[in-house]
C-alpha cells in the first residue's frame, strides 16, 4: 500500500485540482480497477447529503460524483437537505428501512441509530493507514463500541468572523484571547452600532457550536466521563450570567435565528461579529459587490474562558451506510473514493476552507495558506471535542444534541423564558430522559 507523505500530497494538491474532466475520469477508472471494493451489478446509490453553503464546493463533489459513476457503472442519485432536516430524514430511513443508501449528516447522526448503519471498518482502516491516521474527535465521532458505523468525510469548523475595522473603532487592535476582554468588545460593537449576534433558535451548525463553545469555557458540562449529569452546577451558573451580558450586545432577531440568517446579516452590512464557517468570506470574496466586505473581515478563535484552555465544539459530518442497502460494496467504494487524494485534495480546495480535513496528511493541502484568512479553520477537526464533550460518544448524547438541550437552556435564560435556577433544572430533566 503507498503511504502519502507530505510532498507527495502537496504535489497532488497543486496538479490535480486542475485536473479536468477527462483527468478525473481516468484517475477514477484506475482507482476502480485497484479498488478493494467492487460494486454490485448495476447497482445504483442513493445519497442524502446537506445542502452545501459554498457552491464551488458542491460543483467540484458532483463533478467526482459523476466520475466514480462513469468508472464503476453505479448509476448515483444526490438529494440535498437543510441541517436542520437532514437528522429527522435520516431517522425515517433508518426507522422504515427504506430510503437512501447513504446519508452524510451532521455531529453523532450515526449514533441515533447505531445498529441500523452499516459497519466500515475496513473503508477506516484502509484510508487512516494511507493517509496518517484520524484526528480524534472525528474517529470517536463515527464508532461505537470500537466499531466503525460511519466515515468521517470533513469537519465544518465554526469560528469567529468579525469586520476589521469595526474591531478597532471599538478600541481592539487585535482580536481579544480571552472571555472577558471579548464581551467588553462586543459591548464596544453594540455602542457603535455595528453589533455582534449569535444564533439563540435552532440552529444546528452555529447555535451548537457556539453555545457549546460558551459553556465548555467555564467548565460547565452536561455529563461527565462516566455519564453522570453535571449540568446542574456553579460552573453553568458563571456560564449563564456570562451569556446573559453578552447576549444583550446582539443584534435584534437572534432567538429566531437558523444556520443562515447570521450570514444574510453579516453580508447585508447589519452585523460585524459572529460564529460560522468560513462560508461569509467566501460568499464576499465571490460577489463584486460585497468585496468591501471580504476585504474588511477576518477569522478568530474563539476566547479561553475561565477553564484556562480552548474549548471547540466544531460540526463533524459523518457520512454512512445504512444496513438496509442492496449495495454495501457501492457505498463503501464511493466512500473510499471521496477521501482518496486525487479526489480530496481538489475538492477540499474547491470548499475554500469551509470544510476541514479528519485525516492528518491533509494538512499539507494548499488552501490553507493561499490566504491567510482561511488559516484558522485548519485546525478545526484536530482541536473540537465530539459532541458529547467530556462523556463518551453515544446513542444518547446524540439524542440531546438533537434534542437542542443545551441550546435551549442558554436561549431560554437570554430571552427572559426563564431565570437561570429553573432553565438549568429544565436541561436538567430533559437529559434525566435520555441518559436513564
Amino acid at each position: 500500500m503507498t503511504i502519502m507523505n507530505r510532498r507527495t500530497l502537496m504535489k497532488g494538491a497543486a496538479t490535480v485540482g486542475a485536473l479536468s474532466a477527462t483527468g478525473l475520469l481516468n484517475h477514477a477508472k484506475a482507482w476502480a480497477q485497484s479498488s478493494p471494493w467492487k460494486p454490485e451489478a448495476n447497482a445504483t446509490l442513493n445519497i442524502l447529503r446537506w445542502k452545501r453553503f459554498v457552491p464551488a464546493e458542491d460543483e467540484q463533489f458532483m463533478k467526482l460524483v459523476d466520475a466514480f459513476s462513469q468508472a464503476t457503472g453505479v448509476k448515483i442519485s444526490v438529494s440535498n437537505e437543510s441541517f436542520d432536516d437532514m437528522q429527522p430524514k435520516a431517522s425515517v430511513a433508518a426507522n422504515t428501512g427504506q430510503g437512501p443508501d447513504i446519508a452524510w449528516g451532521l455531529h453523532s447522526l450515526p449514533h441515533l441509530f447505531p445498529d441500523k448503519c452499516l459497519e466500515v471498518g475496513d473503508v477506516a482502516d484502509y484510508l487512516g493507514k494511507k493517509y496518517g491516521g484520524w484526528f480524534a474527535a472525528p474517529e470517536a465521532t463515527c464508532k461505537v463500541n470500537g466499531k466503525w458505523i460511519a466515515i468521517p468525510a470533513a469537519v465544518n469548523g465554526g469560528y469567529i468572523n468579525y469586520r476589521i475595522s469595526s474591531m478597532k473603532k471599538a478600541g481592539f487592535s487585535t482580536f481579544p484571547d480571552k472571555t472577558d476582554a471579548f464581551l467588553e468588545l462586543c459591548k464596544a460593537l453594540k455602542a457603535n452600532n455595528t453589533p455582534a449576534g449569535f444564533a439563540l433558535g435552532h440552529a444546528t451548525g452555529d447555535a451548537n457550536a457556539w453555545v457549546h463553545w460558551l459553556l465548555w469555557s467555564h467548565g460547565s458540562y452536561l455529563i461527565d466521563k462516566d455519564e453522570k449529569i453535571i449540568i446542574n452546577s456553579p460552573e453553568t451558573m458563571k456560564a449563564l450570567e456570562y451569556v446573559k451580558k453578552l447576549s444583550e450586545t446582539f443584534i435584534p432577531g437572534t432567538p429566531s435565528w437558523n444556520d443562515s440568517s447570521n450570514n444574510k446579516a453579516f453580508l447585508a452590512g447589519e452585523l460585524h461579529l459572529t460564529s460560522n464557517g468560513i462560508s461569509i468570506y467566501v460568499a464576499a470574496k465571490a460577489d463584486k459587490a460585497l468585496n468591501a466586505i471580504a476585504e474588511d473581515m477576518d477569522h478568530a478563535v474563539f476566547p479561553v474562558g475561565p477553564v484556562g484552555k480552548p474549548q471547540e465544539l466544531q460540526l463533524t459530518f459523518p457520512m454512512l451506510a445504512f444496513k438496509y442497502t442492496k449495495v454495501p460494496n457501492a457505498a463503501k467504494a464511493f466512500m473510499a473514493y471521496l477521501l482518496e487524494a486525487e479526489n480530496y485534495n481538489p475538492w477540499l480546495e474547491a470548499a475554500a476552507g469551509y470544510l476541514t480535513h479528519p485525516l492528518q496528511a491533509y494538512d499539507a493541502n494548499p488552501v490553507w495558506t493561499k490566504d491567510p484568512k482561511n488559516a484558522v479553520f485548519k485546525n478545526a477537526a484536530r482541536n473540537t471535542l465530539p459532541a458529547s464533550g467530556i462523556g463518551p460518544v453515544n446513542e444518547k448524547a446524540a439524542a440531546a444534541i438533537a434534542d437542542f438541550i443545551l441550546v435551549d437552556m442558554v436561549a431560554n435564560y437570554c430571552t427572559g423564558a426563564m431565570d437561570a435556577k429553573t432553565a438549568i433544572a429544565t436541561a436538567e430533566r430533559q437529559a434525566k430522559r435520555i441518559y436513564r
